[in-house]
């Protein structure tokens, strides 16, 4: 949920003295509001690894390289041409009148459009030339050699109608896993070519590949840290491209979901498989498996037949002030932002804004809380804001909207304090696979903020707000049973606080413990001897696919 801003890149960095290995993070997003990747690269870098964090950046990034502490972040420009599924850049027998894509059916129908545009025009120029004094007989004539034109064009309209029409019912028809030729298709894809069936059903994952590889052999990797699973593959041929060479890389992967427990993509049967297949077909290159739960690797190892389970670096939030860009300006204070004071109940939500965390019904329930105030720290650093604005449409809808404040993101070393001004937060998860097995960013931030914690009752986080008597649990999706949870805390906030007064309870939450772990990962996969120094490539320098360090 949280965003670092550290100092731009400038000039020419001094050439690193020896370290203990060369390491090359991936991710596949923009780096900015992913706090996990930033404080993995960060931490890294201080304990003596020499890092780059290789992101991917967004068409309209406004930099493409910085410096998280004494690691390097550089975003490569990634084009996605391949995201566009080729089904829907063909013909299909199944409706063969169907046009091949959404392209060409409204190019057809502008066309038309324009050729009409056209016909309206001529009968105007017609009616204008009688108005200037042309007789009535020019007109009708004119109008006369317009007939057959018109027949034609009123022709081809009903064509593109019904091809367009025909393209619609194809798309829903692709869209339904359930449509026979759509199972099919992709039960017989998965047949012939298993978990390499990924490069039929969503080819889009070769773009990170074929933008990044150059990329990454540039910069000559002891260890490549692959950031879930679609830098996992990016990074295994990467390794495998440098022992064709006689260099040796490892690869660490770092799971931080259940693939085959995400959400399917809407209108894309082939997409989960897909991923599922690549995760499969690429794990076992993996030199060391870290993740972000104990119940999410003890499926990983099930999952992929692990050796040994993977080590467990948790979400946790960084206890010690970061050196940023925004250091000259004051932290800002959450009760400040929402213009509110210390007697006014505050409920905190940090993150993102989505139906699957079912965070509606935090505004929803401000109906039957009177006087009480909500705060969303929801809007990321690209300043996305369509779901906090349906969010905003909702209270507006419902009379509170005075009583919701939507607040962007703030550095992920401030989250804790920031957060820590609210009498209680909340996570209301809904039952899907991952939310079952998480223990979530926001969930130790809260932990670390002393607050109350209200969650719905997803298995893991239910249990350990149950063991440890923090907060209150209840049934996801109930709003009548969120509202007797969010009342109990809000009488009674100090009994929830004092769990934290548990003498050891909060040390293990925090990422500085949680790095130690990752450290130790390293250690374990790379041999002791340090990489010679090395010159680094001028800082600022934008990665392209194609150049090299």
């Amino acid at each position: 949920m949280t965003v670092t801003m550290d100092e731009p890149l400038g000039g020419i960095s001094d050439p690193p003295e020896a370290t203990r290995g060369r390491v090359v993070m991936l991710v596949d997003n923009g780096v900015d509001g992913d706090s996990r990747v930033q404080k993995a690269a960060r931490s890294a870098a201080a304990a003596g690894w020499e890092v780059t964090l290789l992101g991917v950046a967004h068409p309209n990034a406004r930099r493409v390289s910085w410096r998280l502490g004494q690691a390097e972040v550089k975003l490569v420009r990634t084009r996605r041409p391949l995201f566009t599924h080729h089904s829907k850049l063909r013909w299909s027998p199944r409706r063969p009148l169907a046009y091949s894509s959404t392209a060409l059916a409204a190019n057809r129908r502008q066309t038309v459009a324009g050729r009409y545009n056209d016909v309206h025009f001529r009968i105007a120029e017609l009616a204008a030339a009688r108005r200037a004094g042309a007789g009535r007989g020019a007109e009708l004539a004119g109008l006369l050699r317009l007939l057959p034109g018109r027949a034609l064009l009123k022709i081809q309209s009903r064509w593109v109608r019904l091809r367009t029409g025909e393209l619609r019912r194809l798309t829903e028809a692709r869209g339904n896993p359930h449509a026979p030729l759509t199972w099919a298709g992709n039960g017989i894809w998965r047949i012939l070519r298993g978990r390499r069936s990924w490069r039929r059903l969503d080819p889009s994952l070769w773009d990170f590949e074929l933008s990044m590889s150059a990329v990454i052999d540039g910069l000559e990797p002891d260890i490549i840290h692959a950031h879930d699973y679609k830098m996992l593959g990016v990074g295994a041929r990467a390794k495998v491209r440098a022992a064709a060479r006689g260099r040796t890389v490892k690869l660490v992967w770092d799971a931080h979901e259940y693939v085959p427990g995400l959400a399917p993509f809407p209108g894309w049967p082939g997409w989960l498989p897909a991923q599922v297949g690549y995760e499969r077909e690429y794990a076992p290159h993996a030199d060391a498996v870290v993740t972000v739960s104990p119940a999410l690797a003890e499926l990983l190892r099930a999952e992929h037949r692990l050796r040994e389970l993977p080590a467990v670096v948790m979400n946790c939030p960084t206890m010690i002030p970061v050196q940023s860009a925004v250091d000259d300006e004051p932290p800002r204070e959450l009760r400040a932002d929402c213009e509110i004071d210390r007697a006014t109940p505050l409920i905190a939500y940090g993150g993102g804004l989505s139906v699957a965390r079912n965070t509606i019904l935090l505004v929803e329930a401000l109906t039957e809380l009177p006087g009480v105030h909500l705060a969303l720290v929801c809007v990321p650093p690209s300043e996305r804001r369509a779901a906090a604005d349906e969010h905003l449409a909702r209270a507006r809808e419902l009379g509170v909207a005075d009583r919701v404040h939507v607040l962007p993101y703030v550095p992920h070393d401030q989250v804790v304090s920031y957060l820590s001004a609210a009498d209680v937060a909340v996570s209301p998860l809904l039952h899907l696979p991952n939310h079952e097995i998480a223990l979530s960013n926001k969930f130790f931030e809260y932990a670390q903020a002393r607050l109350p914690i209200v969650v719905s009752d997803t298995r893991t986080m239910a249990a350990t707000v149950t063991e440890t008597g923090q907060g209150e649990v209840y049934p996801a999706g109930d709003l009548d049973g969120y509202l007797r949870a969010v009342r109990a805390v809000l009488s009674d906030p100090d009994r929830y606080r004092s769990a934290y007064d548990r003498p050891g309870r909060l040390d293990e939450w925090t990422w500085e413990r949680q790095a130690a772990v990752l450290d130790t990962v390293y250690d374990s996969v790379l041999p002791v001897a340090p990489a010679p120094p090395r010159a680094r490539m001028p800082i600022g320098t934008q990665l392209r696919p194609g150049s090299a360090s």
